[in-house]
């Protein structure tokens, strides 16, 4: 079970009972075409499946509270779904309207990277349009680097976007504040 406290916040495992507010959260972004590829907001019961999958021990989901307020959560998800990419997990992260622009994602990815090796995944990638230059902005900071751009992948309301594939190696050293920015 992972937990920890940070600059006023908690992070931990994510609950079942936690997915409402978690869905609530991925919803606010659909509107703005800039976060996610869904056009439509979420269903909790269309997303059991996905909550499903993810395991403390090998594909944590975690959210992020203020007091009892869930504010941001971050996953990782495996990639590409074969034994061979065990060890590349991509991360997303979402954070609340409310709760924007303070730091919370920069908390989420630098506890992420941190706790990679523990999970034996030694590959992070992100994947984030082109155009959503605050996400960007956080995994370079953290050393992550353009290994793909895919464009006009995308059509959101008629508007063709590019993704940007982005990833960082997991040397070990993150523990200790090494290979963080």
């Amino acid at each position: 079970m992972y937990k920890s406290e940070i600059e006023g916040y908690t992070i931990e495992d994510a609950k079942l009972s936690d997915l409402e507010a978690i869905v609530s959260i991925y919803n606010e972004t659909i509107a703005g075409r800039t976060v996610t590829a869904d056009l439509e907001p979420v269903t909790v019961d269309s997303r059991l499946r996905w909550f499903e999958e993810h395991l403390p021990d090998s594909r944590p989901l975690w959210v992020m509270k203020s007091g009892d307020e869930i504010v941001a959560w971050l996953s990782f998800q495996s990639f590409y779904g074969r034994p061979a990419y065990n060890a590349t997990a991509e991360i997303s992260i979402y954070i609340s309207g409310n709760h924007r622009a303070k730091g919370l994602g920069s908390i989420l990815l630098k506890k992420a990277i941190e706790f990679s090796p523990s999970i034996s995944v030694k590959t992070l990638l992100g994947f984030v349009f082109a155009h959503n230059e605050p996400s960007l902005s956080l995994l370079r900071k953290f050393g992550f680097e353009e290994w793909a751009f895919l464009p006009r992948v995308a059509n959101l309301d008629g508007v063709e976007r590019d993704l940007v594939i982005l990833g960082r190696r997991i040397d070990g050293n993150e523990e200790n504040g090494e290979g963080l920015h």
